[in-house]
């Protein structure tokens, strides 16, 4: 290793499962803030390895969140998209839109940062917001837990049933 080899960008192969963690990783860092629920959400998704009766991240998952950390940090969005997304499936890039819109309301709203790079990974996946929409709407109900807790919701009145519009 040289002295200036820290300064490369990564050599690595990117595979899906690293595509899936970076992906993560640009959302809950889009708003410039991270906070708990999305490092929650993250470390929920990736899975974790049992540890002396507690859950933790597991090696592999370490390294792989390093070196998703370490990319994001010196990777333009844009540049990733664009060699990732040819390596992914349809079904992939689906998990992945499904996974980073859970991670932005994961803390109850979507920012206008996390918004806008939702929307560089629909253009890039060439997933249209028509398509996605029955998944949104899944997602969104999901994380609307006011339903809970605040009585004039509008989903809580009479008569109301919650359907897919597809």
């Amino acid at each position: 290793m040289g002295l200036f080899d820290m300064f490369k960008g990564d050599t690595e192969e990117k595979t899906p499962h690293f595509a899936f963690a970076t992906s993560l990783v640009y959302m809950i860092g889009a708003d410039g803030k991270v906070e708990n629920e999305e490092v929650g959400q993250l470390l929920a998704v990736l899975g974790g390895e049992e540890s002396g009766g507690s859950i933790g991240v597991g090696a592999q998952n370490q390294r792989l969140l390093d070196r998703a950390f370490k990319y994001q940090q010196n990777t333009p969005v844009d540049t990733f998209l664009a060699e990732v997304t040819p390596i992914l499936t349809d079904a992939q890039r689906m998990c992945i839109l499904a996974n980073i819109l859970d991670s932005s309301l994961s803390d109850g709203t979507a920012a206008p940062e996390e918004q806008e790079l939702f929307q560089k990974f629909l253009e890039a996946f060439g997933i249209s917001e028509e398509r996605f929409k029955p998944f949104f709407d899944v997602i969104v109900l999901k994380n609307d837990r006011l339903v809970f807790t605040k009585t004039d919701h509008p989903s809580n009145q009479p008569g109301h049933t919650v359907q897919l519009k597809l």
